[in-house]
């Protein structure tokens, strides 16, 4: 079995029924673990003024996060002892995702004078605080821009990973 089905099921064990509407949405990389589900909806809302209906759902998010911290905490620190990773939290209500806590990492790049004159032009606009913010922010924007590339290319990855896990025993 994958780690993702591994993750999926061993959750699926644990997540209280109830706090989502359906199956969660389980995104990993080597760091973390990040579970997303979508809450069920908020009835009270539906005909109210746009900035009445906003600060109902925060609240409502609020309200969910703080109602189920101790239980998220608890199944988190199992998690991280089992695989390793972090594990960050968050919801879906109404098509907006909210993530409650997520983990930022540290990531090194070497970068030729062009590529670091792009960051400091951001940085000097205020688009960015930093080179650091700026090159994040590059990211967000690649990544925006090319949702359907990079979920064929996680696709094929895990086709690759499935076949490579079939196959015979590496040696270490």
């Amino acid at each position: 079995m994958d780690t993702e089905a591994q993750v999926r099921s061993w959750f699926a064990d644990r997540l209280p029924e109830g706090w989502f509407t359906g199956v969660p949405e389980f995104v990993l990389d080597r760091e973390e673990i990040a579970v997303v589900g979508a809450v069920p909806p908020l009835t009270v809302v539906s005909g109210l003024p746009d900035v009445e209906r906003s600060a109902a759902l925060e609240g409502y998010v609020e309200r969910f996060r703080e109602e189920t911290r101790e239980r998220r905490i608890a199944i988190a620190r199992e998690a991280e002892r089992r695989f390793r990773r972090k594990v960050a939290w968050g919801v879906v209500i109404e098509g907006r995702r909210v993530m409650f806590t997520t983990l930022s990492v540290p990531v090194m790049t070497r970068l030729r004078q062009p590529e670091r004159q792009v960051l400091d032009t951001l940085v000097a606009a205020g688009v960015a605080r930093s080179r650091s913010d700026a090159l994040a922010w590059c990211v967000r924007l690649v990544g925006r821009h090319t949702d359907t590339w990079l979920a064929d290319l996680r696709d094929a990855l895990q086709h690759v990973d499935r076949i490579r896990s079939a196959g015979p025993d590496r040696v270490d």
